[in-house]
């Protein structure tokens, strides 16, 4: 165990890309966890790749993790600024310490600069493996002094490798899988150090982890492999390691592992399809987790509160979009018209819908149609025809070619147009007393008379949907589809 009461976890991304699901997923339990333990989370970003790291993929790392709303105890505020005794938080801003702890090692023997090029060392693992050794030694863990003068002479850069035993296992405890072997015959000597003078990832994590005090690391079980190595280096460098829980994999419906061909992978992505980031915490939270009486909607509250890793499984976790959707619905649900309508802001921006114009209020659709709300975007989108004509679905285009449709919507508008009140009880007895008269079902009258005004075959309850419309929008959609179906 860390040295150290107090819990620190830390969320470590590589900025080469956006921020995905199993990456948000592993933010969420290193947040969670250290919420539920009093302690402090940690933000870092691991920018050690210096080809493909970049300053929009730290923007919108930062960004997305902000979106759902997981603050962060230290770390960086965005590209320049930095909060916290630990820092800096970006790897490439702490290289001395990384090389100091480089030199420390070559000092003592347990490390050693190799100057093979990839091209060589890949030749020598092929030699290796059609040998069927399991593990091909590099040439330079035994150069002669000589052969480093001769190398150095001719310009070579080297890299520094972590000798790694030759014998016995590697043991490490997990905190979700128990005890981990690993054979030392099956580990390479490690690059602690690349060429560049830059670290390696195994190695600054390690550097970072000791130097910020984090009690806890929490990561995906790809890192599991990584174990042997890290393991090692602590040892090496005199350290007391962090205690490990690694996660278990998120799949696709299909079985495989989940990627892009799932659908979005992106949280901004689910951001810009309108879901909830406390859905969306919410949802993340059941993957690879459960309470044992299998809850399912958490408050923000309870979510800290239940959360702990003896509640992580071990098996991988099916990543479901369909129940993704559902619980974002019973979330929008929860929320009050006027809430709604406040975060689907900016869905009614781009559906030219704020600033709003003439016609019901915004919140009074919102209460109307909340119950079919499953996104943010469905707020124009089951909304939008009460301000303007949309096009006529295909279901909507069938039910106005019925032979009686063009007589229905021209008798309905006749005797719409000077009846009053036009509110919904009296609406529907006098539009119900209509089909009486004509000897018409309900059905062959309420289905035209909604795809008339709307446009689509489903929606909300007819006769209030009638009344929010108001009497002349109803009266002139009527009039201009009968005269289409002329």
């Amino acid at each position: 165990m860390n040295d150290t009461p107090e819990i620190r976890t830390r969320f470590a991304p590589s900025p080469t890309g956006f921020l995905h699901i199993g990456g948000v997923r592993t933010t969420l339990y290193n947040w969670l966890f250290a919420r539920h333990h009093g302690g402090r989370f940690v933000l870092r970003i691991e920018d050690t790749d210096e080809v493909r790291s970049t300053v929009d993929s730290v923007t919108a790392i930062l960004d997305s993790i902000r979106w759902l709303g997981l603050d962060w105890d230290e770390g960086p505020l965005d590209l320049e600024r930095e909060q916290g005794d630990f820092g800096s938080y970006y790897q490439m801003r702490r290289l001395p310490l990384y090389q100091e702890q480089v030199r420390k090692l070559l000092q003592e023997g347990k490390a050693y600069p190799c100057y093979c090029t990839r091209e060589e060392t890949e030749v020598v693992r092929q030699a290796a493996k059609e040998k069927g050794e399991p593990r091909p030694e590099d040439p330079c863990r035994r150069l002669t002094e000589a052969k480093r003068r001769e190398h150095e002479a001719a310009g070579r850069k080297p890299a520094v490798r972590f000798i790694m035993p030759d014998e016995g296992e590697t043991v490490v405890d997990d905190l979700i899988r128990g005890q981990v072997r690993f054979e030392n015959k099956l580990q390479q000597d490690l690059v602690i150090q690349k060429t560049t003078g830059g670290p390696t990832y195994n190695f600054a994590c390690v550097c970072d982890d000791h130097a910020m005090r984090i009690s806890h690391v929490i990561r995906g079980d790809e890192h599991l492999s990584n174990m042997p190595a890290q393991a090692r280096i602590y040892e090496a460098l005199g350290w007391q390691p962090p205690l490990f829980a690694h996660l278990s994999m998120i799949m696709g419906p299909d079985g495989t592992k989940l990627s892009k061909r799932h659908g979005a992978t992106s949280v901004l992505e689910y951001r810009d399809m309108g879901f909830l980031p406390e859905a969306l915490r919410n949802y993340l939270a059941l993957l690879g987790w459960a309470t044992s009486d299998s809850r399912q909607i958490f408050t923000p509250e309870d979510l800290i509160s239940a959360f702990d890793l003896p509640g992580c499984q071990k098996n991988p976790a099916t990543f479901d979009p369909a129940k993704l959707s559902w619980m974002n619905g019973e979330y929008m649900r929860a929320l009050e018209p006027a809430e709604i309508v406040r975060r689907a802001e900016p869905f009614l921006q781009r559906a030219g819908l704020i600033p709003q114009p003439a016609g019901p209020a915004l919140e009074s659709l919102a209460a109307l149609e909340r119950e079919k709300f499953k996104l943010l975007s469905d707020v124009p989108a089951r909304t939008d025809f009460f301000y303007r004509e949309t096009e006529a679905t295909d279901k909507a285009r069938k039910v106005l070619a019925a032979p009686e449709a063009k007589a229905v919507l021209e008798g309905l508008a006749g005797l719409l147009e000077p009846f009053a009140p036009f509110t919904e009880k009296p609406l529907e007895e006098c539009i119900r007393r209509f089909c009486a008269e004509r000897a018409l079902k309900a059905g062959q009258v309420f289905h035209p008379l909604r795809a008339a005004v709307s446009g689509r075959t489903d929606g909300p309850t007819l006769f209030l949907m009638l009344e929010l419309m108001g009497r002349e929008t109803v009266i002139a959609r009527l009039r201009k589809t009968a005269a289409r179906l002329a």
